[in-house]
Parts: C-alpha cells; sequence; structure tokens
C-alpha cells in the first residue's frame, strides 16, 4: 500500500481484525476510512488503574468495579412484566448485583466464573449494593487486560456487532499502523504559540492517554484545530459575500410606522428593535446576512414580512422558504389575510409547493418570472429550475436547522447578492451562535407578545396513561381541542411503543369514541396531510393523532391540551416545540406527558422540561444533557465537522481560534497568499459546499 496516500482514501477494511465483513458495522458508526477510525473519539473514560473494591464503593455515585461472576438469574417481574437479569458479581471484599431489564440475550454472556467490568450507579436495596442497567464488559484474553484494565480506558459510543473490548483492539492496531502517516495541518507558529501537541501525540493520547493531564491537552490541541479551519471558513465565507455588491432598499420613516402601527395589535418592543436593525441592514448597499432567533409564538414570521413589504415597496421580489407543505400554507394564509385586512396594502403573494403541478404551475412560474408576484412562499420547490424570478432581492429561510447550508446557497443564487435572513425557532446560546452562524449578524426576539395563555406540563408514567385520556375528556367536553403525539406510525415488534395509528383505531373505536378523531403524520400526501389541519383547524376533528409532523409551526389557537406518549424518546428541543403548539390563544395551555424515563440523560431531559417553559433556559440544558453535535442533528453545517470540539463547554478555545481566524481572513479573506493557499486547500477540502463563494474566488 502506498505510505503517502490520504487516511481518507484508505477504507477501514484494511485494519487489522476489520475486513470486507466487519466494514458494514464500522459504517452504521459513520466510520468509512481509516482516518474515520482515528477520529472516532471516545464518550468518556474510565479510570481504571486502581479500581475500587466493592465493599468501598459509595451509595449515590457513579463507579466503576471489576470482578468475579458469581451467578445470574432470569425472571419476570409480576408488577411490570419485564424480564429481569440479575448478575452476581464478586472480589475479595464483597458481592454486587448488576440488574437489566428486557434484555434476556445477556444470559448467553454472563456466563459463571467470567470476569465482568461494570459502570453506572451504585444503589442499596435489601440491604445489598446493586447497580440498575450499568455499561458492562466481559474481560477475557490476556490481551484484552493490557487495554481494559490498569490504566485510562476510553469508552467509546457503540451499535450493535461491536465491543467497547473489540473497538479499543482495533483502534489500537490502527494507531500502530498508520499514526506515522497523520500529516499536520494546523501551522507550526500557532501550535508553538499555543504550546499544543503535534497531531500523533494528539490523536494517541486522546484514545489512550497516559494521564487525564495527557487527555486534556489532545482534546484541547484537536478542539483548536477544529476551531481554528471551521471559524476560517465561516468568516471567509461572510466577507466573500458582504463585499458583493447587493441591493439598497430604503424605507421612509412615515412608511416604517405605518407599517408598526398596521395591524390590530400592538408589537412587542423586541419586535420594533429587529424591525429597525433589519431596516438598517436592507439600506445598505451589501448583501445583508442575519440570523433571527425567537422561542415558539415571539412573532417572527410578521417581522419578517417587514422585510419583504421593503423589498416590494422598491420594486424587488422576495421569497419565504419554509421545511414543510403544512408551515408554507400556513404562511401563505396568514400573509394573505393581513393583505386582505389591508395591513399589507397591495403586496402580491403566491404559494409555490410540491402540490403545485402541471399547467397551475407554469402559470404561476411565468407570474414569477415576470414580476407580477412580489411574494413567493414556498418550500424546496423554490429551489427547482422552474422558479426563477426577475429581481430577487429578499430571502427568508424558516427553521434553518432543517435546511444545510448549500440549500441556503442555491436559494440565494436565485436573486443578484440578496439580503437574507434566517428564522429559527431553536434558542441557540452565545457561544453556538459564534460557532454555527459566525457569517451572520444577530438579531433576538426575547418576549411573547402580552394576553397569551400559560402552559402548565405534567408528567404521567405509562400506568396511569387512563388517567391522562380522562383529563383529554374533560377538556374536549368543555370545547377545546386536543392533540395527542406519537413518536412512530406503525407498530413495531422490536419497541414496545404504541404506535399512531394502532391508538387512532383505539381511540375511534373506545376511548374517545363520542368525539372527532383525526389522525396526521409524516407519510400522508402533502394534500390530505392539509386537508387534515384543514378540518382540525375549523373544528371539524376534536382529537388529532399525531406524529412530529406538528413539530413546526402548526397554529390552532382552540387546541388548548396535549399528550405526548413516550415523551422519554423525543429531544427535549423536539418537545418544547411540540408544547408551542398550544397556549396560542387566551385560555391556558395543559401538556400532559407519559413515559418512562429508563436512562439518566432522558430523566433529566423530562425534568427540565417539567420545570420550566423558557425556550433559552432549556436549550442551554439540552446542550449539557445532549452536547451540540446531537443537539442540531448531523447534517448541520459544521457540527458534523466538530468530532471533538465543543463550543459550550470550551469556549475558552473557541475564542482562541477564531482570534486567529479573524487575523487570517482579515488580512486575506479569499485565502490567496502564498502562506495562506495550504489553509485554503484544507478549508475547501473540509467544507465543500460551505466555501463555495471563496472557492470561486
Amino acid at each position: 500500500m502506498n505510505p503517502m496516500r490520504s487516511l481518507s482514501d484508505i477504507s477501514i477494511q484494511f485494519v487489522k481484525g476489520v475486513g470486507p465483513a466487519r466494514k458494514k458495522i464500522f459504517q452504521r458508526l459513520g466510520i468509512e476510512s481509516v482516518e474515520d477510525l482515528l477520529y472516532f473519539f471516545p464518550r468518556r473514560y474510565e479510570d481504571r488503574r486502581d479500581l475500587v473494591p466493592i465493599s468501598r464503593l459509595k451509595v449515590g455515585e457513579f463507579q466503576t468495579v471489576t470482578g468475579k461472576i458469581l451467578g445470574s438469574a432470569s425472571r419476570r417481574s409480576w408488577y411490570t412484566k419485564k424480564h429481569v437479569l440479575e448478575v452476581v458479581l464478586e472480589d475479595d471484599g464483597g458481592h454486587l448485583v448488576c440488574t437489566w431489564f428486557n434484555q434476556p440475550y445477556l444470559m448467553n454472556y454472563f456466563k459463571e466464573g467470567r470476569h465482568a467490568v461494570c459502570y453506572g450507579k451504585v444503589d442499596m436495596y435489601k440491604d445489598r449494593l446493586q447497580m440498575i442497567s450499568p455499561e458492562w464488559e466481559i474481560i477475557e484474553e490476556k490481551e484484552d487486560a493490557q487495554l481494559n484494565l490498569g490504566r485510562i480506558v476510553p469508552v467509546y459510543p457503540l451499535t450493535r456487532g461491536v465491543t467497547q473490548r473489540f473497538l479499543r483492539k482495533t483502534i489500537h492496531a490502527c494507531l500502530e499502523r498508520y499514526q506515522n502517516q497523520l500529516i499536520d495541518e494546523l501551522p507550526v507558529p500557532l501550535r508553538n504559540k499555543y504550546k499544543l501537541y503535534n497531531i500523533k501525540r494528539g490523536i494517541r493520547q486522546a484514545h489512550f492517554p497516559d494521564s487525564f493531564p495527557d487527555q486534556e491537552n489532545a482534546m484541547k490541541r484537536i478542539s483548536f484545530e477544529e476551531f481554528y479551519f471551521f471559524q476560517i471558513a465561516v468568516l471567509a465565507r461572510r466577507l466573500s459575500i458582504t463585499r458583493k455588491p447587493g441591493f439598497a432598499h430604503t424605507m421612509a420613516d412615515a412608511e416604517v410606522l405605518k407599517f408598526i402601527d398596521g395591524f390590530p395589535f400592538a408589537l412587542t418592543r423586541a419586535q420594533t428593535r429587529v424591525i429597525g436593525e433589519i431596516r438598517q441592514d436592507m439600506a445598505k448597499d451589501t448583501p445583508m446576512l442575519r440570523l433571527l432567533q425567537g422561542d415558539v409564538g415571539s412573532g417572527k414570521t410578521l417581522v419578517a414580512i417587514f422585510g419583504c413589504v421593503t423589498a416590494a415597496r422598491n420594486g424587488f421580489q422576495s421569497c419565504v422558504m419554509a421545511p414543510t407543505e403544512i408551515l408554507a400554507r400556513q404562511h401563505y394564509e396568514n400573509i394573505s389575510r393581513m393583505i386582505e385586512q389591508g395591513h399589507l396594502a397591495d403586496l402580491r403573494a403566491a404559494l409555490l409547493t410540491g402540490a403545485v403541478t402541471g399547467k397551475e404551475k407554469e402559470k404561476l412560474c411565468a407570474r414569477i418570472r415576470s414580476g407580477e408576484v412580489d411574494l413567493v412562499i414556498g418550500t424546496h420547490a423554490l429551489m427547482g429550475g422552474e422558479a426563477a424570478f426577475r429581481n430577487l432581492s429578499f430571502i427568508v429561510v424558516d427553521e434553518q436547522h432543517k435546511f444545510g447550508v448549500r440549500q441556503r446557497a442555491l436559494l440565494a443564487e436565485k436573486g443578484h447578492n440578496p439580503d437574507i435572513l434566517i428564522m429559527t425557532a431553536t434558542p441557540i446560546p452565545r457561544t453556538l451562535c459564534i460557532t454555527l452562524y459566525g457569517d451572520m449578524d444577530l438579531s433576538v426576539l426575547d418576549e411573547l407578545p402580552p394576553g397569551r395563555g400559560e402552559v402548565k406540563t405534567r408528567l404521567y408514567p405509562e400506568d396511569r396513561a387512563e388517567e391522562v385520556y380522562a383529563l383529554a375528556r374533560e377538556q374536549l367536553k368543555k370545547g377545546r381541542q386536543v392533540y395527542v403525539v406519537y413518536p412512530i406510525i406503525e407498530e413495531s415488534e422490536k419497541l414496545d411503543l404504541k404506535a399512531a395509528r394502532t391508538m387512532f383505531n383505539h381511540f375511534k373505536k373506545e376511548t374517545f369514541k363520542d368525539f372527532r378523531v383525526g389522525l396526521v403524520h409524516g407519510q400522508l400526501k402533502a394534500k390530505e396531510g392539509q386537508e387534515i389541519m384543514d378540518q382540525f383547524k375549523n373544528g371539524k376533528i376534536d382529537l388529532l393523532v399525531a406524529t412530529t409532523v406538528l413539530e413546526v409551526g402548526i397554529d390552532v389557537p382552540a387546541a388548548g391540551v396535549m399528550v405526548i406518549e413516550h415523551a422519554e424518546r423525543f429531544g427535549l428541543a423536539q418537545l418544547h416545540q411540540l408544547r408551542g403548539r398550544i397556549g396560542r390563544g387566551k385560555e391556558d395551555g395543559l401538556c400532559l406527558l407519559i413515559g418512562e424515563a429508563e436512562t439518566d440523560d432522558s430523566q433529566q431531559r423530562l425534568k427540565a422540561f417539567v420545570s420550566t417553559t423558557d425556550g433559552f433556559k432549556i436549550a442551554q440544558r439540552d446542550l449539557e444533557i445532549r452536547g451540540p453535535g446531537r443537539y442540531f442533528g448531523r447534517h448541520q453545517h459544521g457540527l458534523n465537522e466538530l468530532k471533538v470540539a465543543n463550543p459550550f463547554t470550551q469556549l475558552d478555545i473557541l475564542e482562541l481560534a477564531r482570534q486567529e481566524a479573524t487575523a487570517l481572513t482579515g488580512a486575506d479573506s479569499k485565502l490567496e497568499k502564498e502562506q495562506n493557499r495550504r489553509v485554503g486547500e484544507i478549508i475547501r477540502r473540509r467544507y465543500p459546499s460551505y466555501l463555495t463563494d471563496v472557492a470561486a474566488g
């Protein structure tokens, strides 16, 4: 094999112990190449240099213990009907009982006489020490002991078919074979300035640290590199866009006041402030790049419409892109209502989604091309080749986290350096804004319109579901509408979940047979889904069974109650978005969760959700629990590249890296100077879609 070949080009199958068969297992972890494996870092570490004897374990703490398997027994719980496996570990000082639920296959591993390592929270039950559902490993061979005992041990994310032992062994073999082919891309002066490890030492100490200070220094080194190159990409992108000529939109003070005073309700101070920020940006002859974040119900759409009206007053077109047909149609209906009521004067609006086809689509696209339409509201259909604008100068992208950065760029290409406003209802702490949206200015709607009802949230265990349904029936009798939300559509044999379709049928025939019950989910055709939502909105459906299609932007003021089943299966941000669908009128809302939080993470999530309705507090807590990568999803630009760097916990490193990136891009925004060309190549390789403008420049 060619030693100069890039590690990203060498398949994982060539690592000792993998081969073609196990290659597929690694692909499930997102590992395709040798480079992927070397950058697949532990999620935590266990100090197994001096393990605590069972007799000295501390109740209430998470600890690691090793011992010989004395015996095991399985049974069915008479109360919950769950399968229970109990394994007794012993060492020279005592006994520990480890208990697992609904995992009968574990019997095959816990054979008497074998040695096991377990990590979990230590409890006392009936005068005996126990751990519930601990992480576990069986230690067998001598080689196993060298990597898995007597040292600081890495603990990796796993998938079916991979054990910690096998993963450590494979990564160790990969380091032995390939670490000398690692290329250090961070400039030497920067490494020296901040006393950072070279990449070979950094990667080895990240996987198999000699000490915790070594592990911290390794993480600092790798995090600095990731932050540095991503911040260069973010800053260079901003400069490549904002240094181009854009459209100067003017709006007289009297016209701005007429817009603000033209509604039958008073705008919040935050809305008025953000309208001023957008007006200032749009008056410049360079493109606006602004992120507008505001909690559910804070009035983002009205603020965005100000930009659309401003563009129209200056003779230009605008568009609003939403992630779903339901949300796009809702925006269109709300804006049409404002136009009919005279709040937006003579603005000409149209709706373009995947449901618009054939002759109807041809006619609409012709009107957009000719400039007969001022504002087009739509979905991904706006990016299609047929959707050409006469003079697009203002773009709104709603729910940015649902779109990739390349989609945003494709839409921008429909105009000539248009102003761009990105909207998100996912509250983002400042540190993440710097990291992810450093190419944008930030506006925040931090207050809700007055007169809204409060939403009370309660959590019930599975065995009290009937109590929840009884509460829902009481609310239905009072004339209120109810959502019941499920995480999946069809019943699955592998998951013990009540599915939307199954429960819809049960509710219709049994629990809610006296009421009108509807079902909406993501697999319905757009037209069907819209018809059901319209029926619910118009009061022709009393109770709507739904999947997370509800998560974004549905506005039904009469819907005051939401039941969320299997609440532990939802992310915290997702729960917050769902809850935002109720309490939109003057009456208080009621959010009833049914769930069993079996993991520490899900317990923390549900506790945080019940304790506050403040979106920013929830976002902060969500980040603490899950970290930014899982918070935004793998497709979010930048975060899928930040394999170690965490802007939430490493703000000091982020700010140093951003400082260096700012200095470099300020002096050479297109990365054209001789000393920066290598950096430009690295950036373009790591962020091919993110730096299209710089690459072209």
